[in-house]
Formats: structure tokens, sequence, C-alpha cells
């Protein structure tokens, strides 16, 4: 990426948060972080982050908590969510975390190779989110008939697309290099006859 990731960080724990906190740094990640996810919540309604490291069992607001309202702000970029536990990873549990929306698991106590390898991978993730939505945006267009294709990969005309995507009218106009490409004689003609 071309910057560096923008890593907030919710842990209650203060030995933990601070050693979690020097290693991003010296990563040079940008952090920023809280010892409750209320508080993280806060900072992230407001600021844009890549990822969210947080501890599942916190005051205020859990780690689940924390994920489920990330995933349902909708936002341009993908913030891919690390949780950290030291409850016992049984299926119930994982299922649960899945479902709320977290991306990967870190156990503690944290080995710094483990979550540089989980950055590394969330680097990818947002980036191929980032290129997928660059090529959500692009509108097909025939190179011959200048038809469009649309979301249901049908061929229709650019002005009824525009209009559908819009919900705007068209009017139709000719633009002056047209006009004296395909009507050529005619200007001609025109201009003869005004001199």
């Amino acid at each position: 990426m071309a910057e560096p990731l923008k890593i907030l960080v919710a842990e209650d724990e203060l030995v933990t948060r601070k050693l979690i906190e020097k290693f991003l740094e010296n990563q040079g990640f940008r952090v920023r972080s809280f010892a409750n996810g209320a508080d993280a919540w806060s900072y992230f309604q407001s600021h844009p982050v890549n990822v969210v490291v947080s501890d599942w069992m916190m005051p205020d607001m859990d780690g689940l908590d924390l994920c489920r309202k990330v995933r349902a702000v909708s936002r341009d970029e993908y913030t891919y969510f690390i949780l950290l536990t030291a409850m016992s990873r049984s299926h119930d549990n994982l299922h649960a975390a899945v479902d709320a929306g977290v991306d990967d698991f870190l156990p503690k106590p944290i080995n710094p190779d483990d979550m540089w390898m989980r950055l590394r991978v969330a680097e990818r993730i947002i980036g191929f989110a980032s290129q997928v939505r660059a090529l959500e945006q692009l509108i097909p267009i025939c190179s011959y008939c200048k038809k469009v294709r649309n979301d249901s990969n049908l061929w229709q005309a650019v002005d009824s697309y525009l209009s559908q995507q819009t919900g705007r009218d068209l009017s139709h106009s000719i633009c002056p290099e047209c006009l004296e490409r395909v009507f050529k004689e005619e200007v001609e003609e025109l201009k003869r006859e005004e001199e």
C-alpha cells in the first residue's frame, strides 16, 4: 500500500495495549488505541481506519459488538478486523465472531510474528477490495455502437442507461465536432448561402 495502514486498537489491558502500540508504530503503521470498545467506536465513526485490532472481552463494549458496529457502517474502504482473545476457541465462539464480521483471530499473549503476518494479509485484502471497487466503477461500453452493459448483463443505449442510473431526463444535441464531421456538406452549403 502507498500509505501506511491506519490501525485502531481496542484493548483494556494496559500492558498489552502499549506493547501492541509500540510494535505497530515500529512497523511504520499509524496507530490510535483505546482502553475499551466504546471509545474505539467513537473514534472510528469520524476517522478513516484500515484495520481494527480489538480484544474480545472489554468493558463498555466488547470486541464483537465493536465489530458489528464497524460492519454496519458503509465506507468506501474495507476495514479489516482482527480479534484478540484469551477465550477458548470453541466452535460456538468462533462462529459468533465470524458472524459478527471478524476477519481474523490472534490468541493472547500476542506473538509479534503472528501479528505481522496478520497485518500483511490485511494489506493484501484491503488492496484487493480497493481493486474490486475500482473495477465496479467501470461502465462497460461497446466500442462500436456505444451501448452500455447494465447490471443485468444486457446492452442498452447509453442515454437510457444514464437516465435509469441518475433518474434524470436527457436532451439530445449535436456537438460542434460531430456537426462538422457528420453534416460537413450541409454546413458548407449553409456557409455558401450566407455569403
